[in-house]
């Protein structure tokens, strides 16, 4: 598995190897040995939530409040998606900048979302499917979102395809409203991180940032 640390600090994409043979294939996507050696700690499951999108399908930014706070570890299990990593912590050297990795079509990639950093991502193609193991149960009034069309913000929507937004994101603050009434996690209140100086890149990848 390759792993490596993305421009949001604690955020971590993992590649894992696919073993292929006449049968078809066998991939892990999620290692515990190899996620905790990159994070510094290991992940608690409390819940493992599973969505499906037609293409355009905009989801998220989302993130829990914190404290309590939740972590999220995502992949494509279908489809195709581009999955957007948007550092809401205040106090946070990257606060309010965003990086993101391509999942899906046939790479089984994963990315790692630490407490207080938001998700969200857009669907490619029809049939998207997203899995993602959480590390807290779903408890509605603390489930946050930010405006994904937030010109100030910029998130990297492909230009060819209609944003389809739920009422719920298409009624969301933007980012400067929601630090304004005090939605946003504190950088302090969120759980330590330790980069690993043994992620590697991977060069392959088709990688964006802010």
């Amino acid at each position: 598995m390759q792993v490596r640390e993305l421009a949001i600090a604690g955020a971590f994409e993992f590649t894992p190897d696919i073993h292929t043979d006449q049968r078809g294939l066998f991939v892990a996507p999620y290692q515990e040995m190899e996620f905790a050696t990159a994070v510094g700690h290991s992940f608690s499951v409390a819940q493992l939530n599973y969505s499906r999108s037609a293409r355009g399908v905009i989801r998220g930014p989302h993130f829990t409040r914190t404290p309590p706070g939740q972590s999220k570890y995502v992949y494509c299990a279908g489809g195709h998606a581009l999955d957007v990593v948007l550092d809401t912590r205040v106090g946070s050297p990257t606060f309010g900048q965003w990086d993101s990795v391509e999942l899906g079509n046939g790479s089984f990639r994963a990315v790692y979302f630490p407490l207080g950093v938001a998700h969200s991502f857009v669907a490619m193609q029809d049939e998207t499917v997203m899995a993602y193991m959480v590390s807290s149960g779903y408890v509605a009034e603390q489930e946050l979102a930010v405006y994904p069309l937030d010109e100030a913000l910029g998130l990297p929507w492909p230009k060819d395809i209609t944003p389809v937004l739920s009422p719920r994101d298409r009624e969301a603050p933007t980012l400067a409203e929601a630090l304004a009434a005090g939605l946003l996690p504190r950088y302090g209140d969120c759980v330590p991180f330790r980069p690993s100086a043994a992620a590697t890149e991977n060069p392959e990848e088709e990688h964006l940032h802010a």
